[in-house]
């Protein structure tokens, strides 16, 4: 067995209290109860000093034995509900905790193999091994190296430009994308968990299980204030992709605004959380309205997903089109805000116009009414008068119906109330919020004063854009990850065996074949050949088999030679 130097990464002939080579000590450097210093586990792998602790278990610094590399090495050991090791290493759970710690350690190797699958995807910290020893469970992982963003803004103090700061997280919202479309949901993120690399990028790390991250779930739970969603706090409340959505807005929210947001459990007494806008004037004010919808308290009113949020916070047009869309909350505050209140105040006012103008064409028939029975009665009965001459009135006027959420062709077009009242000027937009068919928005808006025969726009959804899948078959894994963002998708990256028949980084695969449609911002997994000296211990997911490499060669081979990119 391979026995190394987790300090220095030197080789050691046999097993001692401290390393000959850098003087590295290991005895009495863990605390009782975790695995000493110099542990090799798995037969490959030597644990390194603790890093931390959690609810979950300890995260040791370690390095691989073969390769030398640096790695961090989780151990599931929760500590409600394991008892004290033994002397043997072997991990024992308390009385009466023992179906509960079993369940548990299967979420815990479930979690970080799923993990492994996906990695190494952009902007997550990769899964290197999973395996079962000392009745307990360990994830090995890679050394991203870098410095935790909490670390990093006490060195770069005050708010920074929105524009940096989305360049800086976009990998880590690409593998948070990566994380979910696989029904995982990290439910940790925050400054103390992403780093940030040499390079400038970040990186997510921090993977916990849902129990480490929920209240009274019967693990010592671990909640970040200020980026926990308020579904957190509970075990009543339902988690989902929009759990991670609300913690990666705080976490923007912190960069630009230079503070954390109010907690979650502060929040839900009494809602105090200050706009970006109004903390830092320099922020952009679609940029603040996109932070303001991200950490909405209730998940049904905010945005929904990590692609729509990266989305909204770089282009403001898709910013103003999401707000027009999101759900609006059942009762508002007394205190609306800026853009609300002028809606508000504009709807009543059309409301009001609206009756003054009925209340007139009452009054006025009322006073013809009268005028015309005194003419008549003063009047002699036989004399002959003319007929009254008819008093032309305003065209007839009516409130604007609500056609926003109306499917156009079923309920619009074909309904013959509406065609014979109105005249319809249609323009179509893509929207992947609204579905195809359903009107958007409309001018004027629902309550506006308009005339009998009077044109309404409205703006119909063509559904998400398509864009076509290129054949990426082939590439370096750089070049393809540059070919499919620059058609707006995700790429997804995951390192598969190779016994030669590849070169080394290129991609034998992909989750979607070329020339198919795709929706823009969907992730697309890209499957990369590994060097075929480097082992990979697990299979890729099954969507490889459906993507590849001859397959995609085949519909290369079908495709034709002069492909359309219709935008339209």
């Amino acid at each position: 067995m391979s026995i190394i130097c987790p300090y220095c990464l030197s080789e050691l002939h046999e097993r001692a209290a401290a390393c000959p080579h850098c003087g590295g000590v290991f005895a009495g450097r863990n605390p009782a109860g975790s695995l000493p210093v110099g542990t090799v586990l798995g037969g490959r792998y030597t644990v390194g000093e603790i890093e931390r602790i959690d609810g979950e278990g300890i995260l040791y610094r370690g390095a691989e034995n073969v390769g030398r590399f640096r790695v961090t090495i989780k151990e599931y050991m929760p500590l409600t509900l394991a008892a004290e090791r033994g002397m043997d290493a072997t991990l024992r759970p308390k009385l009466g905790s023992e179906v509960l710690f079993k369940t548990t350690r299967m979420d815990f190797a479930d979690l970080y193999r799923s993990i492994q699958r996906i990695t190494p995807a952009n902007g997550l910290e990769a899964v290197l091994d999973v395996f079962e020893e000392n009745n307990t469970v360990y994830a090995v992982m890679e050394n991203p190296g870098g410095v935790p963003l909490g670390r990093w803004l006490d060195q770069h103090p005050g708010p920074l430009p929105s524009e940096q700061v989305c360049a800086m997280l976009q990998p880590v919202f690409d593998g948070v994308a990566a994380m979910h479309q696989v029904g995982l949901v990290h439910r940790g993120i925050c400054p103390e968990n992403i780093r940030v690399l040499e390079n400038g990028r970040a990186r997510l790390t921090g993977y916990a299980t849902v129990g480490l991250r929920t209240a009274g779930s019967g693990l010592h739970e671990q909640l970040y204030e200020g980026y926990s969603a308020p579904e957190q706090y509970s075990t009543a409340e339902f988690e989902g992709r929009y759990t991670d959505e609300y913690s990666l807005a705080a976490v923007v929210y912190r960069m630009v605004c230079g503070q954390s947001p109010v907690p979650a459990a502060q929040r839900l007494v009494s809602d105090s959380n200050p706009r970006a806008r109004t903390v830092n004037p320099a922020v952009p004010e679609y940029f603040s309205d996109v932070l303001w919808m991200g950490l909405k308290l209730k998940p049904v009113e905010r945005i929904q997903t990590v692609p729509q949020l990266f989305k909204a916070l770089t282009s403001q047009e898709y910013t103003a089109e999401l707000t027009r869309n999101l759900p609006r909350p059942e009762s508002r505050s007394l205190t609306l805000p800026e853009n609300d209140s002028k809606q508000h105040l504009l709807g009543l006012r059309n409301l009001l116009a609206a009756i003054l103008i009925l209340l007139a064409i009452l009054i006025l028939l009322i006073v013809w009414g009268l005028v015309n029975q005194g003419l008549h009665t003063s009047e002699a009965p036989s004399s002959s008068v003319p007929e009254p001459e008819s008093v032309e009135l305003d065209e007839p006027v009516t409130l604007t119906p609500d056609f926003v959420g109306m499917d156009y062709d079923t309920q619009v077009r074909n309904n013959h109330k509406y065609v014979g009242d109105y005249l319809f000027y249609v323009t179509l937009e893509y929207s992947d919020t609204v579905e195809k068919g359903k009107i958007i928005r409309q001018e004027p808006a629902a309550g506006d004063v308009v005339e009998k025969g009077g044109t309404i726009s409205l703006v119909v959804s063509k559904g998400p854009q398509m864009v076509e899948m290129p054949d990426v078959i082939g590439f370096t894994q750089e070049g393809a990850v540059s070919e499919l963002e620059a058609r707006g998708l995700m790429p997804s990256c995951f390192m598969v065996v190779n016994d030669g028949s590849y070169a080394a980084g290129c991609v034998v695969s992909c989750s979607a074949e070329a020339g198919a449609a795709v929706e823009v911002g969907s992730v697309i997994t890209v499957y990369i050949a590994a060097d075929p000296s480097v082992a990979i211990t697990t299979e890729p997911p099954a969507a490889s088999d459906s993507g590849s490499g001859e397959s995609a060669s085949s519909s290369e081979e079908t495709a034709p030679d002069d492909t359309v990119h219709d935008t339209d």
